[in-house]
């Protein structure tokens, strides 16, 4: 485990998603508590979302097109053979089966190009929908940690793990950071809940460790729950909550 010198060198690292697991249940505690780091990060997950996006081009239509055109204007060359060595006669059979031959290569050489290139599109869109997705994502929780009236509160939930709740009132919105979860099991998962004084309100699905952005509206809130729930949630709680923390006033 490192020190507390040590966790303020991994934003970096924190924002390219580089950190192993014992780090990053240390470093997400520390970055709930420091002003400093959730700055940094803000400024380096900006920049690594825009990485992010720079994904490879599918190559245009008229490639395939240059590339099928230019089989038949190029020429094979014969291989070279020792000066006492004859080269082979080949028969007038083999020449007439030499056209076909050519032309099932070339249909293969199309096929197979244009495949690629459909593969190479979707896998295109898929990066560019995967990248604007951090993005957002990304932008959300920084917007929130990096809050100048972000307000933190910490706890930890009835088996033990360590969580806080970092909230702006002005941005409406709140961040919830846990670390040491255990696994929820099968067919079960964490789910966040808005405390609205005594009212229980869905605010989202948790990830076992790191942060999540909650949803829904934060002003009326009087504080944040999270309790285990069958896998996609529930819309009221059906088992006592693990962690019931009061939002600063």
């Amino acid at each position: 485990m490192r020190n507390e010198e040590d966790l303020h060198t991994l934003t970096g690292a924190y924002a390219l998603h580089a950190l192993g697991r014992e780090e990053l249940t240390a470093f997400t505690a520390h970055l709930a508590q420091c002003a400093s780091c959730r700055q940094e990060v803000a400024e380096f997950s900006g920049t690594t979302a825009r990485l992010a996006a720079a994904v490879a081009a599918a190559p245009p239509p008229r490639m395939k097109d240059a590339v099928l055109h230019g089989i038949d204007s190029v020429r094979q060359l014969p291989p070279r053979l020792p000066a006492d060595e004859r080269p082979r006669t080949v028969s007038g059979v083999l020449r007439r089966k030499a056209g076909p031959l050519a032309l099932a290569a070339s249909l293969v050489a199309a096929a197979s190009f244009g495949g690629l290139a459909v593969w190479q599109h979707q896998q295109t869109e898929e990066a560019q929908q995967r990248a604007q997705g951090t993005e957002l994502r990304m932008r959300d929780l920084t917007s929130v940690l990096a809050a100048p009236d972000a307000r933190t509160v910490h706890g930890r939930t009835s088996t033990g793990a360590v969580t806080s709740v970092v909230s702006s009132q002005r941005q409406d919105k709140a961040v919830f950071v846990g670390t040491g979860l255990p696994d929820p099991g099968p067919g079960r998962t964490y789910q966040l809940w808005y405390d609205d004084h005594g009212t229980m309100r869905p605010a989202g699905l948790v990830d076992r460790d790191g942060a999540t952005l909650l949803q829904g509206d934060l002003r009326k809130a009087s504080g944040v729950g999270l309790t285990l729930e069958p896998a996609g949630g529930s819309p009221q709680p059906t088992t006592a909550p693990l962690m019931l923390l009061a939002l600063p006033a």
